[in-house]
């Protein structure tokens, strides 16, 4: 039975998505420990490690703030051999979402390589220089190759051998909840209707303009927006007296608030950062039998557009009309064609596919000798320059 160590960029408590829906399943069976960016240490160099309710370890390193990069490296990769040595890792996969933490895996002896690709990370706003030349390293020595999206699967499919799409699934039962006609919470309560909400992270994806345009159009709507604003300045978001932010929220907390919206919202802008994007908000939306209006998202449009499960509209006045439309249509309809499509769908087939290619490559890798395994540090050490 093998272990996973996971690499993520994003903060395993920060938005409950891809990568909690996945280890949580893995956690089940095996143990996922999930290493997370560094945070700054008064003291010494060490690993805080610490098990959710899940299961999965949080491993976060604890770097002297004084340290340039390559002491920072250097350091993360010793505390990485020192978790393998005080958990008594042996047989252990490593999971990659950021390519910027191969560098700290060279001293590790993985029985496979997983990079389970959700976005394209170098058209983020703030990404590193060096992303780009991490992930053609990583795309070189990984065993198999997952994608978030279909978008995202046509553009990385010629670099890799063994890549497989597995777009956004969901979690029916959660957030089928919303149906039920849960209480109304408390801070959107004293909120008039008609609500078109959404809920996620607000960044550099969001359209504000086209937030701000239709709350101009329709002042008699209400705009609910939930989640936590990352890298964009907040003094940036419209203020409108019928847009409403009321910040974080828990996953599970969410279908109480979708519960009380007429039309969920997926107000993308067009630009680098969406161009691969497939976003999970998709099909939790319709699980909770809310009718969806997005943007030109490419992962939306197909299939949810083509099955007629999202309308897309792009500029304020057709966006205006879609949602009008949204809020027209028989809700028993859209339901019997929202619950045919997504009982094809769910997070617990999306894992079980996923680690059966996982188990393909462990197994073939029991085969192997130690070289071959001692091999991946050798890797990791020519990507970076100094091998």
């Amino acid at each position: 039975m093998y272990d996973v160590i996971c690499f993520s960029h994003l903060r395993w408590s920060f938005v409950f998505q891809r990568p909690q829906q996945l280890l949580t399943r893995c956690a089940a069976e095996r143990r996922v420990f999930y290493v997370e960016e560094p945070l700054p240490s008064d003291g010494e160099a060490q690993l805080d490690v610490k098990q959710d309710d899940n299961g999965v370890y949080v491993v976060v390193p604890r770097l002297p703030i004084q340290l340039s990069e390559a002491e920072r490296e250097q350091v993360q990769r010793r505390l990485m051999t020192d978790l393998c040595s005080k958990y008594e890792l042996e047989s252990y996969v490593l999971w990659f979402y950021t390519p910027m933490a191969l560098p700290i895996t060279q001293e590790l002896s993985p029985v496979a390589v997983v990079y389970d690709c959700m976005d394209e990370l170098s058209a983020f706003k703030g990404a590193p220089p060096e992303l780009l030349h991490r992930e053609a390293a990583l795309l070189e020595m990984a065993d198999v190759v997952f994608t978030g999206g279909r978008a995202l699967y046509e553009a990385k499919r010629s670099r890799h051998h063994n890549i497989h799409a597995f777009p956004s699934s969901v979690d029916r039962a959660h957030f089928g909840k919303a149906r039920l006609n849960p209480p109304e919470p408390a801070d959107q309560a004293a909120i008039p209707g008609p609500r078109l909400g959404f809920f996620g992270v607000i960044d550099e994806r969001m359209d504000l303009d086209l937030l701000a345009s239709v709350a101009r159009a329709r002042p008699d709507w209400q705009l609910v927006i939930l989640g936590p604003v990352v890298k964009i300045d907040e003094a940036d978001l419209p203020r409108l007296p019928n847009i409403h932010y009321l910040g974080s929220k828990s996953y599970d907390q969410l279908p109480a608030y979708v519960a009380h919206w007429n039309v969920a919202l997926l107000p993308f802008a067009k630009n680098e950062s969406t161009r691969f994007i497939s976003p999970t908000k998709t099909p939790e939306y319709l699980a909770a039998g809310k009718p969806v209006v997005s943007t030109s998202i490419r992962d939306v449009v197909r299939p949810y557009s083509v099955q007629g499960l999202a309308r897309i509209a792009d500029t304020p006045e057709s966006f205006v009309k879609a949602c009008e439309a949204a809020m027209a249509e028989s809700p028993a309809k859209l339901l019997r064609r929202a619950d045919a499509f997504l009982s094809t769908m769910s997070w617990d087939s999306t894992w079980a596919a996923m680690e059966s290619l996982v188990a393909e490559r462990v197994s073939a890798a029991e085969h192997r000798d130690s070289g071959t395994r001692r091999r991946y540090g050798s890797l990791v050490a020519q990507a970076r320059g100094v091998g």
